[in-house]
C-alpha cells in the first residue's frame, strides 16, 4: 500500500488553483530557499501518513463547495519527491471526478528512467500544473536555491510539448529575483512556451520566519522587507502585462 508523507491540509484554499480547493502539503524538499514560507516542510520528520483513500474521503467532505472549478491542490515541500503517492491520489480522484492540481518547483524533474515514465502518467491524472520558477538565471537560482535550474526549465518546455495547462509563479524578493534585466528574460522564457494560462507575481513576505527560528535555523532574509508597490507593478507589468 502506497502512503503519503504529510505535513498538514487545509479544507478552502482559494489562491492555489482555480475555485476553493483543499489543499494537502506534503513533506519533504531538496531545495532551500532563502525565502522559504515553509521550512518545516523540508525535512519528512514529524510527518502524518495517509494513504490516497484517507485523504480523498477527508477532502470530499467539503466537495459541495468545489463547485465546478474547485478541487484538490498537492503542494509541498516538494510533491514530486512523492510522486508514486501523487499518481495514487490523483488517478483516484480522477475516478471521482475530482480536479487536481499540481503545485511543484520541479526540481526532480529528468526525462530519464524511472522517473520521466512516472511524470508522463502523473500528468495523465493532472488537469493543471502551478509551476514555481525561482530564478530564470541559473547561477543565481542556484546562489537562492542551492540548485541550478537546467532541469526546472527543461519541465517547463515539457509541459508546453504536451499542451499541459500551466501557471507560472514568480517570488518576488528585493535584490534577489526583482532585477528588470532577470524578468525581462524570465517574460522572454514564458514567451516560447504555448500552455501558459497565467502568469503570478507573489510577493516575497516574512511570515514564516518563525518556523526558521522554531527549526533552530537563520533565515537569509530575515532582514528583508517586503518589495514596495511600484516594484510589484513593474514586476506585473514585465512579467503579465499588466498592474
Amino acid at each position: 500500500m502506497i502512503t503519503g508523507l504529510v505535513h498538514s491540509t487545509e479544507s478552502f484554499g482559494a489562491v492555489d488553483g482555480p475555485g476553493i480547493r483543499f489543499l494537502v502539503f506534503l513533506k519533504g524538499c531538496n531545495m532551500r530557499c532563502q525565502y522559504c514560507h515553509n521550512a518545516d516542510t523540508w525535512s519528512s520528520e514529524g510527518a502524518e501518513t495517509f494513504t490516497a483513500d484517507e485523504l480523498l474521503s477527508k477532502a470530499e467532505r467539503y466537495r459541495s463547495y468545489w463547485r465546478k472549478s474547485g478541487g484538490i491542490t498537492v503542494s509541498g515541500g516538494e510533491p514530486l519527491l512523492q510522486i508514486d503517492f501523487v499518481i495514487e491520489l490523483f488517478r483516484k480522484a480522477h475516478a471521482r471526478g475530482v480536479n487536481t492540481v499540481l503545485d511543484t518547483s520541479a526540481q526532480p524533474f529528468t526525462r530519464t528512467a524511472p522517473f520521466f515514465a512516472k511524470f508522463q502518467e502523473l500528468m495523465a491524472y493532472t488537469d493543471l500544473v502551478l509551476l514555481d520558477i525561482k530564478h530564470i538565471d541559473s547561477e543565481k537560482h542556484k546562489a537562492l536555491t542551492g540548485h541550478d535550474n537546467k532541469n526546472i526549465l527543461d519541465a517547463a518546455e515539457y509541459l508546453s510539448e504536451i499542451n499541459k495547462p500551466v501557471w507560472i509563479r514568480h517570488v518576488l524578493v528585493p535584490g534577489l529575483t526583482d532585477n528588470d534585466g532577470d524578468l525581462k528574460r524570465l517574460r522572454a522564457f514564458i514567451d516560447t512556451l504555448g500552455n501558459v494560462q497565467k502568469v503570478e507575481v507573489l510577493p516575497y513576505h516574512s511570515l514564516g520566519l518563525d518556523k526558521w527560528e522554531k527549526l533552530g535555523l537563520t533565515c537569509p532574509l530575515k532582514d528583508t522587507e517586503p518589495p514596495g508597490d511600484e516594484r510589484i507593478r513593474n514586476a506585473n507589468r514585465i512579467l503579465t502585462g499588466g498592474d
